[in-house]
């Protein structure tokens, strides 16, 4: 339906304040664990949904997830590939291979958005779901991309237990690495922290405003700062291949080669690196962000009226596979509530006169909020 199209219906139907018609009720733009669990979610109420996925995801590097309940070691393009299966059952399901170049809200009395992508295609749709996930801002360090998620990894939860007891490094900024060894100091105890020429008065202020006794307790733990500038990594063994699947090991080892003086051997790092939006799309909508994240509310919803963020990309404070399925999810919910309450106004409208899009978000949140808050207590007095 084209822009066209959807004006004229939106006019037709003014006087009846009308659901507008449009091609689908809800498009989720990212295909990885958080749009896939979104595109689940409203498919399980028959609510027509398409799929855009460009099929960029953060996790493609690793050689596997971990700490996802069912599919512990599961690569990550395998579970892709079974929840697509699965979902596709759903005859309300569309797909598309595709990255999705501008979506543009139109005025109206529901929310309702047109979504152009790179071919030049469009389609409308009344809600958007942004699984759009965050991209690591990797050096270029000769070695750490091509390593990344292969024995060189941010997440110790995802990666680390595979390369417990192994001499350990940790690639931060001084003043972030005792924050990364009381993640994995029950992992590793044999450990190096590589901080690449921060360790400087200033950098050490920073370390102390975080933790006055920062140094102390990197004593305590038995860690070793190395400051020299990286220069290089050089891989000499890959844990994908030398493995001990019964013991749940990766063998990876690495060669760190620095500007000055002898190099290092390590199995595995743990780094550090700021990210970004993968997308453009939420800073071509004006959404307010959080840092380098969507701000969202609880309910998942950005400042944009319709438009829901989930994942990586929204700022509710995680960012692992577990949550972009919960997020998604959640979204989901809501997102068929809101719209079951925008139909059911819409057809005592003449009577009632019509109730704000605020009004309605309002009414979702209740209906939803205050069932999950009583379930959860309850769950919580049963304990």
């Amino acid at each position: 339906m084209s822009i066209k199209t959807v004006f004229i219906s939106l006019l037709a139907l003014a006087g009846a304040v009308s659901v507008p018609q449009t091609d689908f009720d809800v498009i989720v733009v990212g295909g990885g664990p958080a749009g896939l669990s979104a595109l689940s979610g409203v498919a399980r109420v028959r609510r027509n949904a398409l799929l855009f996925d460009n099929q960029q995801y953060r996790n493609a590097p690793t050689r596997e997830m971990h700490d996802v309940i069912g599919n512990d070691g599961t690569p990550p393009a395998t579970f892709r590939g079974l929840a697509r299966e699965q979902i596709s059952k759903y005859d309300t399901v569309h797909w598309k291979n595709e990255t999705v170049a501008s979506i543009v809200p139109l005025d109206g009395d529901f929310s309702v958005f047109n979504v152009t992508d790179a071919t030049g295609a469009s389609y409308t749709a009344r809600k958007i779901v942004l699984g759009t996930g965050l991209r690591d801002l990797i050096p270029p360090t000769p070695g750490m991309r091509e390593a990344f998620g292969k024995g060189i990894f941010w997440c110790p939860w995802c990666d680390g237990y595979e390369h417990r007891d192994q001499p350990f490094g940790i690639v931060a900024d001084v003043a972030n690495v005792l924050g990364a060894v009381l993640e994995v100091h029950t992992l590793n105890s044999d450990i190096i922290a590589f901080t690449n020429g921060t360790r400087t008065p200033d950098g050490e202020a920073r370390a102390a405003a975080k933790y006055p006794d920062w140094d102390k307790q990197l004593e305590a733990w038995n860690v070793t700062i190395d400051n020299r500038i990286i220069q290089s990594f050089e891989r000499l063994q890959d844990g994908g291949a030398h493995r001990d699947n019964d013991e749940d090991k990766q063998y990876d080892k690495f060669r760190v080669h620095f500007t000055e003086g002898e190099p290092v051997e390590r199995n595995a790092f743990l780094v550090d690196y700021p990210t970004d939006q993968t997308s453009t799309l939420p800073y071509q909508m004006g959404l307010e962000m959080d840092g380098s994240k969507i701000k969202v509310a609880s309910s998942m919803r950005t400042n944009e009226t319709g438009v829901f963020a989930i994942g990586d990309a929204n700022s509710d404070g995680s960012t692992n596979v577990p949550h972009a399925m919960f997020s998604g999810k959640r979204a989901a919910v809501y997102i068929h509530v809101e719209m079951s309450r925008e139909e059911s106004k819409s057809k005592i409208s003449k009577r009632e006169g019509m109730i704000s899009q605020r009004e309605l978000e309002e009414e979702a949140n209740k209906a939803i909020g205050d069932n999950l808050e009583r379930e959860w207590k309850r769950a919580q007095d049963l304990q």
